[in-house]
């Protein structure tokens, strides 16, 4: 089959500098077994793509649909997947009806209470033969609002190359490592107010915050993270910084955290943390616990306290967080494994093909 991923606009789907949806798409297409032709259509601007086949498009909104419109109908896919915005794929479904279409979602689907939206989501939503959401939690958020559409809405998991990322859980540096977005969602606030009295109390610990789309957030984030500063190097902030370097602080740190405050739809940073080797405490929100099974320290009490209680008895017990991370990282390379996920995906979109030509 000839399968074309169209990432959202503003994608640049940059090797050294991916989103997580960047990273997901890549992964599972390095993953794939199942010998298909695959084009990815993402804005120009970067020129680290990769070994991946890419078409990039202009940037601006007008302009990037004309020429997305043109590549597909020159690459004549047999199906096409969009990534993450319904907008996207409603505007060039009427141009390709007996094309099997999947809407893939990373996030949570928004709903309105307006019924006239609501209409219009639905109505979207309807012509894709198939939404892929990356965990049941959000699968079965999307049921509550639109029930009728449960034959087309299907859970695949995030995968997580765990080669890539391991590392041994017994050679851990006394480091707490936090990696997210710089957003209130992410529970950056709350790591900042619960590192002070862990690292009063440990001065032989430090902590590295790995904060990205920085310069998009920091009006917000910049008076969570500046106070931190009179620990001088026992902190390290580091701001979009490319992924090579937030794997080298995962696979050295003792303890992650990952305690966001929203529902996650999955929780790729949890996987990470996981296959590479540290011991995490997570809020457990939405599908986060689908990403960590029993294999993480889940804090209902989310407050700075809180996870400093939990920061606090990970550090007084070194032997646990040995057993959770060996645990955590076989549980992740069992159940999140690409070539599994992968294969879930491929299936899914010969399920699609074949109905349509049925």
């Amino acid at each position: 089959m000839k399968i074309a991923i169209v990432l959202p606009p503003g994608s640049r789907f940059s090797q050294a500098q991916p989103n997580s949806m960047e990273t997901v798409v890549r992964t599972l297409a390095h993953a794939s077994a199942g010998g298909d032709t695959l084009r990815v259509f993402c804005c120009a601007g970067a020129e680290d793509h990769g070994d991946l086949p890419v078409h990039t498009l202009p940037q601006r909104r007008r302009p990037r649909l004309k020429a997305l419109l043109a590549a597909l109908k020159a690459f004549q896919p047999d199906l096409i997947e969009f990534h993450q915005q319904v907008r996207q794929a409603a505007q060039i479904a009427p141009h390709f009806p007996q094309t099997p279409l999947i809407l893939y979602r990373h996030n949570a689907l928004k709903t309105s209470r307006n019924p006239i939206n609501r209409w219009r989501y639905h109505r979207d939503y309807r012509r894709m033969d198939g939404l892929v959401f990356v965990s049941e939690s959000e699968r079965l958020n999307f049921l509550r609002d639109y029930p009728d559409l449960g034959r087309r809405a299907h859970a695949v998991p995030n995968p997580i190359n765990t080669p890539l990322w391991r590392a041994s859980p017994e050679k851990r540096e006394p480091v707490i490592a936090f990696a997210g977005r710089a957003i209130a969602e992410k529970g950056l606030d709350l790591v900042c107010a619960a590192l002070p009295g862990v690292l009063d109390r440990h001065p032989d610990w430090r902590a590295v915050l790995m904060l990205n789309d920085w310069s998009l957030h920091a009006d917000w984030a910049a008076p969570h993270v500046e106070p931190l500063a009179r620990y001088g190097d026992r902190i390290t902030v580091m701001r979009s910084a490319p992924l090579s370097e937030v794997r080298d602080v995962m696979q050295r740190a003792a303890i992650a955290l990952t305690p966001s405050v929203w529902a996650e739809p999955l929780g790729l940073t949890a996987l990470e943390a996981h296959a590479a080797g540290a011991a995490l405490i997570s809020s457990g929100r939405g599908g986060l616990r689908e990403a960590s099974g029993p294999h993480a320290l889940y804090v209902d009490d989310l407050t700075p306290q809180g996870l400093a209680d939990a920061i606090e008895s990970l550090i007084a017990d070194p032997a646990r967080r040995l057993a959770m991370a060996r645990a955590a990282q076989t549980h992740v390379l069992e159940t999140h494994a690409p070539e599994r996920r992968a294969a879930q995906l491929d299936a899914l979109r010969r399920q699609m093909v074949r109905a349509v030509r049925d």
